[in-house]
């Protein structure tokens, strides 16, 4: 009798065990078929954030009010969140996945500033290195070549400086990735596709540069004039100096 009912007591005490592990699973299981938060991965560009974590929260919030914990996975609208923060304008993509444990996984990249556009009369902007014209951000502003000019302003109008002008980019990558060129030129003008001016950080002179073609001999010609015509006539001796046309430096 003593041994029946020990045996009644441990099939009893593997029973409950059984039976509150079973609940626990049961309840872990439905935590990860349920919302549970969300995590945000945005990729800085040179320790730049011009996206902030708190500032896509809050977008969540006011754009989806019903993502709270508990929402049952299959009504989380994926497509629709991607489509809301991709209208960020500084957001160039985003990735929105549900993890295995109920978590929101947001991955955001952001667009790349690599000029600003200067207008006197009207709000700045920034060409990104795949040629999209952005607005500025409030938070943060980003070291980079300054474009002024009627026709820099144009391509603000237009929002992209592909379908028109994509040498553009060219000449802005060639200038900031040289660390020379990077350091001398200061400001580009575009009055037109082919009348382009660079100013200089060091010397007065205007560069007429012409258009965005033969970027680097139009440079070459350039730098040869800081060596051989400079050191000779002095960096004050002229007012304009062009590169223009093929194979000629005029200095007036």
């Amino acid at each position: 009798m003593k041994k029946a009912r020990i045996k009644k007591i441990v099939v009893f005490v593997v029973l409950s065990l059984i039976l509150v592990g079973f609940i626990g699973f049961v309840e872990k299981q439905t935590m990860y078929k349920t919302y549970q938060g969300a995590e945000i991965s945005i990729e800085g560009l040179s320790g730049v954030y011009f996206v902030e974590e708190d500032e896509i929260k809050t977008i969540l919030a006011q754009a989806f009010p019903d993502l709270k914990t508990g929402l049952m996975l299959e009504e989380v609208p994926l497509n629709e969140i991607e489509e809301r923060i991709a209208g960020h304008s500084f957001v160039k993509s985003v990735q929105a996945m549900i993890g295995q444990k109920g978590i929101l996984n947001l991955t955001i990249q952001q667009h790349q500033p690599i000029a600003r556009i200067a207008q006197p009369m009207g709000a700045d902007g920034y060409i990104t290195s795949e040629g999209k014209v952005i607005p500025t951000s409030s938070a943060y502003t980003s070291r980079v070549l300054i474009l002024e000019g009627d026709y820099a302003e144009r391509l603000m109008d237009q929002g992209d400086v592909m379908p028109e002008m994509p040498e553009l980019l060219d000449l802005i990558e060639f200038i900031t990735k040289d660390k020379f060129w990077n350091a001398q030129i200061t400001e580009v003008v575009l009055n037109a596709p082919d009348d382009i001016r660079l100013y200089q950080q060091v010397g007065s002179q205007l560069i007429e540069f012409g258009d965005a073609h033969n970027i680097k001999d139009k440079f070459d010609r350039i730098s040869v004039y800081y060596k051989e015509i400079i050191p000779k006539k002095g960096w004050n001796a002229y007012a304009r100096v062009s590169v223009k046309y093929k194979d000629q430096i005029i200095c007036e």
